[in-house]
């Protein structure tokens, strides 16, 4: 049961920093993803050096550091990669819609990310696993996650137009259908990255890498990242950022939120990558709950029907493994 309290905690950390993402997001600064990229790098990059002697593979394993760590990197690539891709993504997407439509687009990725875990089973010959993973209360538990954050997506949408509306600000709707193309990326590039982490944080069939070499070479990498685009932002804009202005503080919460959701998320994949991934993803529940709590507004009833969907289907897969 510990990868549901890893997955809640997660989902919680995840949920907050979406909330912070929101407040961060410009529409009218081009290079607002960019911002938050660099301070999600310096949290990251920070972490990860704090968490070098403590790693399995990396300070405690056969040749140098170097080639530990080069050889770490190389094979948590293709996640790390794919994550940092997604986030960026995210992140310039939110400059054009609500956080209402983006998420649940994007986390449909846990559920995809676990059909391809399921598919990886199958073929290394997993057929207990298998079995397990399609039982009819698993295919109950994921229908109701799914349909839950679908709703939500929805009811969220109808609600966001209304408030643009009775604004007169409709500046996020202003690409339309293609502005869905932000979200639907991340979707990919996140599917990609999550079914990876499962694979390799599998303790039997996994590359050899443990939760903390995986938080290390992430983190690392995604500081590289935020250099990368802090030196495009000096070129762009002709002036260095300053990501610790006093106005640029949200950011910073953001980034320590996904830290601190990531270090959970990490060993809830590692626990049951299969349960984890969908329930991590359905984090949307938490940002509207916050957002909405920060606005002084009342969830309507449409809403709770949709959380309970998802909650429910959180408890199912908690009995599953109990």
């Amino acid at each position: 049961m510990n990868w549901l309290l890893f997955a809640v905690v997660a989902l919680l950390g995840w949920g907050c920093a979406d909330v912070f993402y929101k407040k961060s997001a410009d529409e009218n600064d081009r290079w607002s993803h960019l911002k938050v990229a660099v301070w999600v790098g310096l949290v990251m990059g920070v972490v990860s050096l704090c968490l070098i002697p403590f790693s399995e593979t990396l300070a405690h394993g056969e040749g140098s550091f170097l080639s530990r760590f080069a050889v770490g990197t190389v094979k948590y690539a293709p996640a790390s990669l794919c994550y940092i891709a997604s986030m960026i993504i995210g992140y310039a997407g939110m400059r054009y819609l609500e956080i209402s439509i983006i998420s649940p687009v994007q986390n449909a990725s846990g559920v995809l990310s676990a059909i391809c875990i399921i598919a990886y089973m199958a073929l290394t010959g997993n057929i207990a696993g298998i079995g397990e993973a399609f039982s009819p209360l698993y295919v109950t538990a994921m229908v109701l996650i799914v349909a839950g954050v679908v709703a939500l997506a929805v009811v969220e949408n109808k609600l966001s137009a209304q408030e643009a509306a009775s604004d007169h600000n409709e500046g996020k709707y202003r690409f339309g259908a293609l502005a869905l193309l932000f979200p639907i990326l991340y979707c990919v590039f996140d599917t990609v990255g999550t079914a990876a982490d499962g694979v390799i944080l599998d303790e039997e069939a996994g590359l050899g890498l443990g939760e903390i070499d995986v938080l290390v070479l992430y983190g690392v990498t995604f500081l590289l990242a935020g250099f990368v685009c802090w030196l495009v932002l000096r070129y762009k804009t002709k002036q260095w950022y300053n990501p610790f202005a006093k106005s640029e503080w949200p950011k910073g919460v953001a980034a320590a939120c996904e830290e601190f959701g990531q270090i959970f998320y990490v060993y809830a994949m590692a626990a049951n990558a299969v349960y984890a991934a969908p329930v991590v993803a359905s984090y949307c529940i938490v940002s509207l709950l916050l957002s909405r709590a920060f606005l002084k507004e009342k969830l309507k009833v449409s809403q709770y029907v949709c959380v309970f969907l998802v909650i429910a289907g959180i408890v199912i897969l908690g009995f599953l493994d109990a």
